[in-house]
């Protein structure tokens, strides 16, 4: 499998992808959100929307950062696993629903925002509501130019 469009190679989304790349380091880096938790994230929207290349790169950075297989591989059914905590939880409910955004009029209820909220502080809100627009964003891009996954290596991007 090859895909569509080469995103590198194009001036325009070579140029747009290094912004967005730019964007998630400053919140990676800047944010006070555990490093873990931003992981589960990524991957945690990556899996909903389907998108095998970054699904594949978010385990292999969050397995090369101490990551547990057991956590990573309950990451889609984190409701019924005892591994996350409950600031955990809350980033992965608030993750759900701002990526199934259009599933639900309206956006992301009240109740899971509250629900956060009580886990984190309004700059941690910050990064969290920006890294899961981040996220969508860059699955959509892979998403549309069908990106193969499977060879991406922890670290590969910088």
């Amino acid at each position: 499998m090859e895909a569509r469009l080469n995103l590198f190679g194009s001036p325009v989304t070579a140029k747009a992808l290094k912004h967005l790349a730019s964007a998630s380091k400053a919140i990676i880096s800047d944010s006070t959100v555990p490093s873990a938790t931003q992981h589960l994230v990524m991957l945690r929207a990556s899996q909903i929307n389907g998108c095998g290349f970054c699904t594949d790169m978010h385990t292999k950075d969050a397995a090369h950062e101490g990551e547990t297989p057991v956590r990573l591989n309950l990451v889609a059914a984190w409701r019924e696993a005892k591994v996350f905590t409950d600031a955990e939880r809350a980033a992965l409910e608030l993750t759900e629903q701002g990526t199934r955004i259009a599933d639900a009029a309206g956006g992301v209820p009240d109740e899971v925002w509250r629900n956060a909220a009580k886990h984190y502080d309004d700059d941690q809100l910050a990064a969290l509501v920006s890294l899961i627009a981040l996220i969508n964003a860059a699955n959509r891009f892979n998403l549309l130019v069908q990106q193969p996954a499977g060879d991406y290596q922890p670290g590969q991007f910088g």
